[in-house]
């Protein structure tokens, strides 16, 4: 997976507070005034610097994943834990600091969450082997939460109350697909300057800057209220059990196997077991943290269907296209180019999204997100053992420019149908945004990936079928390949042994090129089933039918 993409999951809190202020009116505007024009630019840069700053302390790790295996002399599966390490307590974290930042206030929050951050970069630097990465990425995983929290607090802060969920969350979350295709990009440099330490400096250089910016910028603190009851926190150590058993279980079931290591079970049964005890807790609260019976609403359903559509199809660049790139034998200062392409694609994506947020035409986003990813995956989906990134510069810009237009109208949706039901119920809109997000995110990188290595097995055997050293083209190609070895080894037997391996490995590469192809298909099949979807439902909805009002249900989504 890459972990670029579950950085959503932090929309959450600043829309948090503003539906506060909504919902509760314990503060009127004050007449007059505003920020001034030369400050918003300030505020808005701050928000993109601490979304790169999280960002990229994530994505650092995942982008350079067969790069570390030297530098901590694991295998990749190893290696692995260092990215469940970080996912088990950042999957759940936005539902804690939401309430934790309301009770005692948001400056205090601010200024703890950035120390905290400050304080797992440095200690980053201090690790010595991979038992002790993992112990800081885990914290690292639990001070980032905050971090992201502060980028979208930042951004929405300049606008006025009645753009914040347009093009506020607009340029939000175009922010928080910044830091995957940059870290790709300044990978190559930082490991020729000083390896793997020079990536965990970059990022508590990072963490120093953006360190001054909490007390040089201060934000509205929204009103402070007691929203913490005792049940609270038994409930949230449930569910924080529970999201991180299945973050770990999804990050690394595949590479285990899933039926392979008892382990899975034990943890699966654990979360599972952790999510039922708090639903049995919080059913017969009057005041519950998570009220369950709105949760599974049909509309709210439908809303996470839609969440859980994106993570899957926008799978097809963070999780399947980098793989992909591996698989060729593709490093990162060879996609230099192809992952610039992606960010100036986002980036444009992102801002024709925010434009159409503030017109009447903010269902098209949707239509035409999902109509760019399904043509770039139709077009990855034609790729060979020859494809190199110029092939992929087109089909790459189109996922990207269709990620980056997906998200904001539906968050936007939601936190409005959230805020008209009162402010306890954003706490609620929170655990659809995380566990579609994070865990959503998590579950399509697993599946995709488990989907690959059954296909790569099934390629491998209808090649191997045709492979016969009785064939004449065969047995040329097996001279061919052996003769490499033929001034070294003088035996015929172990040198006709080296061809066969070299051509094993060629078949074993042809097979996983021929897996991934089956992979983009999916993603585009799935984005045009999605297509189809949302164009029935916007024109089942035009239809003159007599519809009655329920006002506990979320708005439809496009």
């Amino acid at each position: 997976m890459s972990l670029a993409q579950t950085d959503n999951d932090t929309v959450a809190p600043r829309l948090a507070e503003t539906a506060k202020l909504d919902a509760q009116q314990q503060q009127p505007p004050i007449a007059g005034v505003a920020m001034p024009a030369w400050k918003r630019p300030l505020y808005m840069g701050a928000s993109v610097l601490l979304f790169l700053t999280q960002g990229l302390g994530m994505n650092l790790l995942t982008a350079n994943i067969y790069q570390l295996q030297g530098s901590f002399s694991a295998t990749t599966t190893e290696i692995s834990w260092l990215s469940a390490a970080y996912m088990a307590p950042y999957a759940s974290m936005s539902i804690a600091l939401f309430k934790i930042r309301t009770q005692y206030g948001l400056r205090r929050f601010a200024e703890l969450g950035i120390i905290c951050f400050v304080v797992a970069a440095v200690l980053n630097l201090l690790i010595t082997d991979l038992h002790s990465a993992i112990v800081v990425r885990a914290l690292s995983g639990m001070a980032a939460a905050p971090l992201s929290t502060l980028g979208f607090l930042y951004m929405l802060e300049p606008f006025p109350q009645e753009k914040k969920l347009s093009l506020g969350i607009s340029f939000a979350l175009m922010s928080t697909l910044f830091a995957s295709p940059i870290a790709r990009i300044v990978s190559p440099t930082l490991l020729h300057f000083g390896g793997y330490r020079a990536l965990y400096m970059f990022e508590m250089g990072l963490a120093l800057i953006v360190f001054p910016i909490i007390y040089l910028l201060p934000l509205t603190a929204p009103p402070r209220a007691n929203v913490i009851q005792r049940h609270d926190i038994l409930s949230y150590l449930l569910l924080a059990v529970g999201f991180g058993c299945l973050a770990v279980v999804l990050t690394l079931g595949r590479l285990y196997w899933w039926f392979e290591a008892p382990w899975i079970g034990v943890l699966l049964a654990i979360s599972v077991g952790s999510l039922a005890l708090m639903l049995a807790i919080e059913l017969p609260r009057t005041s519950p943290l998570i009220d369950f019976r709105w949760l599974f609403s049909g509309a709210n359903m439908r809303m996470a269907g839609v969440l859980l559509l994106f993570r899957f199809v926008s799978s097809e660049q963070s999780s399947s296209a980098a793989s992909f790139y591996q698989q060729l034998g593709l490093l990162n200062d060879q996609t230099v180019t192809l992952y610039a392409i992606i960010l100036f694609a986002s980036l444009v994506g992102g801002l024709f999204c925010a434009f159409l947020m503030t017109t009447r035409y903010v269902e098209t986003a949707h239509v035409l997100a999902l109509a760019l990813i399904a043509g770039g995956a139709f077009l990855d989906s034609q790729s060979t053992s020859l494809t190199r990134p110029p092939q992929m510069f087109l089909s790459q810009a189109m996922v990207a420019a269709g990620a980056a237009m997906f998200l904001p109208p539906v968050m936007a949706n939601g936190f409005r149908a959230a805020i008209s039901r009162g402010g306890q119920y954003i706490v609620n809109f929170l655990v659809i945004f995380v566990f579609t997000q994070s865990i959503g995110s998590l579950f399509a990188s697993a599946m995709l990936g488990t989907f690959v290595t059954i296909r790569e097995k099934f390629h491998s055997n209808v090649l191997v079928e045709h492979i016969l050293l009785q064939d004449p083209i065969v047995a040329q190609r097996v001279s061919q390949l052996s003769a490499a070895y033929g001034k070294v080894l003088g035996d015929k037997m172990l040198l006709n042994a080296e061809g066969l391996v070299l051509l094993a490995q060629q078949v074993s590469r042809e097979a996983y090129i021929l897996a991934y192809n089956d992979t983009f298909l999916i993603i585009g099949y799935s984005s045009v089933f999605g297509l189809i979807v949302i164009l029935l439902h916007q024109a089942w909805r035009r239809l003159p039918w007599p519809r009655s009002s329920q006002p506990d249900a979320m708005p439809a989504q496009s």
